[in-house]
């Protein structure tokens, strides 16, 4: 059984943003969630991950394979869908994927022809693989990545902010396919979306500011706050009074009120009633129990 092991990471960037602070995980097959905000540093161990950059200490282990020095031999392994994928935008489809394929090493021509095809129909693509991807949807050209992630069979698929942009439906065909591909090997999804964590992941990490804040199984850590989560409304220009009293996690706006979330062991006040945890009050707990950053040096 594969398994993605990453040790004591940590990257700086010259600008001095320390992207990456001491990340250890261990990652088994199926869909595991990387969920943090913009800038929390998903990307660059995505990046690195997937040996498009080095960090500054650290190791990675992939089924014994040592990420960082054998790098070829990893990258025949890997399927990645990044969260900007150039295409060729006049170039089919199908042309675009058998090109993939020779470079990813897939020369026999009937076989290259086979796998094209068999990953065109999967990803549901077989019909459009005669135009162009410039006339792909988001949802399409998502897919078109997926397909070209899968391209040679990897063991480790990494997904980083696939869902950002895509309408409800196309969202959903996608999270479909995301579901039926990580059953037999290690995907990570990167994303700053609750939900689709919530809804594809049976492991998951929280990442701020570089560091690991949390990490285990979606519903443990949403069980974990049973009877510590509550809530009510206020009106919204007295949200600045509330953050300032109490740990508000998250604010949302109902029926035209401001609706409060807060941690803690006990109720803030009695006009506070109980919310049952989500997945999303796990998130927010997280991030506002994360240490402040340090200040930076003159």
């Amino acid at each position: 059984m594969i398994e993605l092991s990453i040790r004591n990471l940590s990257k700086t960037y010259s600008n001095g943003v320390q992207a990456l602070k001491d990340v250890t995980l261990r990652i088994g097959p199926g869909m595991f969630g990387l969920l943090g905000p913009n800038g929390a540093g998903k990307s660059t161990l995505m990046r690195t991950i997937a040996t498009l950059q080095e960090p500054d200490s650290g190791g990675i282990d992939l089924g014994g394979l040592d990420v960082l020095r054998q790098k070829d031999e990893v990258r025949r392994q890997l399927g990645y869908l990044p969260q900007e994928l150039g295409v060729y935008p006049r170039i089919s489809a199908e042309a675009m994927l058998t090109h993939l394929a020779v470079l990813k090493g897939i020369h026999h021509p009937r076989e290259r022809r086979d796998a094209v095809a068999a990953l065109l129909r999967r990803t549901n693509l077989h019909e459009m693989r005669h135009q162009s991807l410039g006339t792909f949807s988001g949802g399409m050209k998502q897919r078109f990545g997926i397909a070209q992630a899968l391209l040679g069979n990897p063991r480790l698929i990494i997904v980083d902010e696939p869902t950002a942009g895509l309408d409800p439906g196309e969202r959903v065909r996608f999270h479909n396919l995301l579901s039926e591909i990580g059953e037999d090997r290690v995907v990570i999804l990167s994303t700053h979306i609750v939900e689709d964590v919530s809804d594809l992941c049976s492991q998951m990490a929280i990442i701020s500011g570089g560091r690991l804040l949390l990490t285990g199984e979606p519903g443990q850590a949403v069980q974990a706050l049973h009877g510590k989560i509550w809530r009510r409304n206020i009106p919204r220009a007295e949200l600045a009074a509330y953050q300032q009293r109490m740990a508000v996690i998250s604010t949302r706006l109902v029926s035209g009120k401001t609706m409060i979330h807060v941690h803690g062991e006990a109720p803030p006040d009695p006009s506070f009633e109980p919310g049952p945890p989500t997945l999303e009050d796990v998130y927010f707990t997280a991030l506002h129990q994360a240490p402040a950053a340090p200040a930076k040096a003159a």
